[in-house]
């Protein structure tokens, strides 16, 4: 059931982000406290007492990274690059989980020759051959702490349909326990987790505008999917830690907290999109949150009745091309893309009646299609309470680090 409705939260007001951000010219973008901790607790709500690990693609700004793990019920991150793992771990993040598999020989040789950064970082792989990359790069004999991926994704017809992102080549028990006993007998590393990530639930909206058929086809797959993974993923876990005594099972997402919660098998879940609450996440039936991360530029043009050009925004997300991936006005209300220029890299036309009350240099907000991408187009964060901005905070970009 709903939980939150952005159509009535005051963190989207557009008189209240305007007032707060007066003093400062767009482009530039925004976090709303008080949406960013509402959907903080949202998440620790739905967890049901499991902890929380925060996915730092979806945030990518350390101080909101350190904001999230204050709350009671977060604990560790997920990081999405080696680089990434190493510089969290030496800023004092203490519980870090990559997420990929990395081909980083550089990362590699400092973790293993640092005690430090080998006692925080766990790596992930799903093939004997990354254990075989490591030990090639060795710059020192600290054990490596290993995480195993396990493909959670839905097969039909006999295996012929896969429903569920291309990731780990591991499925059956059997292939996991392989690689786990070689894990377990090579020196120099330590299994201490697996994760299994459904992105077919967590990260597919089944209320898409306009689309009620697919909607329904993407909640029927959805329901056949949460009612086969429990089972299949408590017997790899129990085939799993018959090997080794695994400290964590990860699983979920911001899309399947809930869901995955209820699972005995699974000690902790990830999530990340769900503190700012990017537009694909308005497409969820099983809740919804506040959006907290916008971004505005400035009209810099009026070409003619009923349009305005601002500067910037062309910021698509990634994923499968389509207009679902591009950033959306959201204030003021009622302005659309022109369908023969869409979104430009230095200019963007947008049409709609709302563009003949804007003038030369007021703002345009914008909701980006997902969240931490986001912050790699902008240096800073504006961080807004009420109506203040009450700190201006580097994103991973403002701090010099692109790491994908």
């Amino acid at each position: 059931m709903p939980h939150w409705s952005h159509r009535s939260s005051p963190s989207v007001d557009r008189a209240r982000l305007d007032r707060a951000t007066a003093h400062l010219d767009a482009p530039l973008a925004v976090v709303d406290l008080q949406a960013f901790d509402a959907n903080a607790r949202d998440l620790v709500r739905r967890a049901q007492g499991k902890p929380l690990r925060v996915a730092t693609k979806s945030v990518r700004c350390r101080a909101l990274l350190k904001r999230a793990l204050r709350q009671d019920g977060f604990a560790g991150v997920l990081s999405f690059t080696l680089a990434e793992s190493l510089w969290l771990a030496r800023s004092g993040f203490d519980d870090v989980l990559l997420a990929y598999p990395s081909a980083d020989r550089a990362g590699y040789a400092a973790l293993t020759s640092d005690a430090k950064l080998a006692a925080t970082v766990t790596v992930m792989i799903d093939d004997p051959v990354q254990l075989d990359a490591i030990d090639a790069v060795r710059g020192g004999t600290e054990e490596v702490r290993v995480c195993l991926e396990w493909d959670t994704s839905l097969r039909l017809l006999g295996g012929a349909l896969r429903i569920g992102a291309l990731r780990s080549p591991l499925r059956e028990p059997a292939q996991l326990v392989a690689l786990a006993r070689l894990v377990a007998a090579r020196p120099g590393f330590r299994l201490v987790g697996l994760m299994a990530y459904e992105g077919h639930i967590a990260g597919v909206g089944d209320a898409v505008p306009g689309h009620p058929v697919r909607s329904r086809a993407i909640r029927l797959l959805q329901s056949a999917a949460r009612r086969e993974l429990p089972g299949r993923r408590a017997a790899a876990v129990r085939a799993v830690r018959q090997v080794a005594d695994l400290e964590f099972v990860n699983g979920g997402g911001t899309g399947s907290v809930q869901h995955t919660a209820r699972e005995a098998a699974v000690t902790e879940i990830a999530a990340g999109s769900g503190l700012y609450v990017p537009r694909l996440f308005d497409h969820y039936s099983s809740f919804r949150g506040r959006p907290a991360a916008l971004f505005a530029l400035p009209v810099v043009r009026r070409p003619g009745v009923g349009v305005v050009t601002v500067l910037g925004g062309g910021y698509p997300a990634s994923g499968a091309a389509g207009a679902d991936r591009l950033p959306v006005p959201h204030f003021p209300a009622g302005l659309r893309y022109d369908p023969h220029e869409g979104v430009g890299e230095v200019q963007t036309p947008l049409l709609g009646a709302a563009a003949d009350d804007l003038l030369i240099g007021d703002k345009v907000w914008f909701r980006h299609a997902k969240a931490g991408e986001l912050c790699e187009r902008f240096a800073a964060v504006q961080l807004i309470d009420g109506e203040r901005v009450v700190d201006t905070v580097p994103t991973y970009r403002g701090e010099g680090h692109t790491f994908v």
